[in-house]
C-alpha cells in the first residue's frame, strides 16, 4: 500500500477558480494598494511561487494576511459561480468507493468548498481550511495525526509551487496536476513523485493505495 491517505488542494486542484481569483486579484489591488497585473502578465506570473509574485506585484509581506482574509470572504461571496473541474466529482467518488481515504487541505473556505463540491463533498473525509497563504505546511501536519497516517504513506495532490514546498514540509509526497494555477512546466521543475495530466488521471492513486 503506497498512499494511505490523499490530501487535496482546492483552488486550481479541484475547483476552475482562476477566473475568478483573477477578478478578485484587481479589486484587491485598488484596496490594498499593490500594482495590479496587466493581462498579458498573467501567464508570466503563473510561472512564480507566491512570493516572487508578491514581490513582481508590490505587495508587502505584513499586508499579506489582511489580504488573504479578504480574498477567502470575497471567494465565499462568489461561491456560486464556482464549479468543479469536469471530471472531478467522478474521480472523488472512484477513489472513495475504491476505499481511499480523503482529505482537504485548503486556504480557502469549508463552506465554499463544501458549496462547490456539492454531493461529492461528501466524500471527503478530513478538512482543513483556512490556511494561511504560507500556513499549510502545519496543516497537513495535523491532517496526519488527525488520520493517524505516517508522512511516507501520505500524499498532498495540489497545483501551485507552494503545494510542493508545504508538501516537503511535511515530509509527505507532491502530486502535481497540470490544469491549476502555475504552468505545468514550472511544476515539473518542482519534482513531483506524481503526475496528473487530466482528473481522470487522479483514478490511479487507488491503484497505487490498494497496490
Amino acid at each position: 500500500m503506497r498512499y494511505r491517505l490523499v490530501i487535496l488542494d482546492f483552488d486550481g486542484t479541484l475547483a476552475d477558480s482562476l477566473p475568478i481569483f483573477g477578478e478578485l486579484l484587481a479589486e484587491a489591488a485598488g484596496r490594498f494598494g499593490f500594482r495590479r497585473p496587466a493581462p498579458e502578465e498573467l501567464e508570466t506570473l503563473r510561472g512564480l511561487d507566491a512570493r516572487a509574485i508578491m514581490a513582481s506585484l508590490g505587495v508587502p509581506l505584513w499586508k499579506v494576511p489582511a489580504i488573504a482574509g479578504h480574498m477567502r470572504a470575497r471567494m465565499a461571496e462568489q461561491a456560486g459561480r464556482l464549479r468543479p473541474f469536469p471530471g472531478i466529482p467522478e474521480a472523488l467518488a472512484g477513489l472513495a468507493e475504491a476505499g481511499v481515504p480523503l482529505a482537504i487541505a485548503s486556504s480557502n473556505a469549508e463552506g465554499t468548498i463544501r458549496h462547490c463540491l456539492g454531493a461529492a463533498a461528501a466524500e471527503i473525509g478530513l478538512w482543513e481550511c483556512g490556511a494561511s497563504l504560507f500556513g499549510k505546511g502545519w496543516r497537513l501536519r495535523r491532517l496526519l495525526a488527525r488520520g493517524d497516517t505516517p508522512a511516507a504513506a501520505a500524499i498532498l495532490v495540489g497545483d501551485e509551487l507552494r503545494d510542493a514546498v508545504a508538501a516537503r514540509e511535511a515530509g509527505i509526497a507532491f502530486g502535481a496536476v497540470a490544469w491549476g494555477y502555475n504552468r505545468p512546466d514550472a511544476l515539473a521543475a518542482a519534482a513531483p513523485a506524481e503526475w496528473f495530466a487530466t482528473p481522470a488521471d487522479l483514478h490511479r492513486l487507488a491503484e497505487q493505495t490498494n497496490a
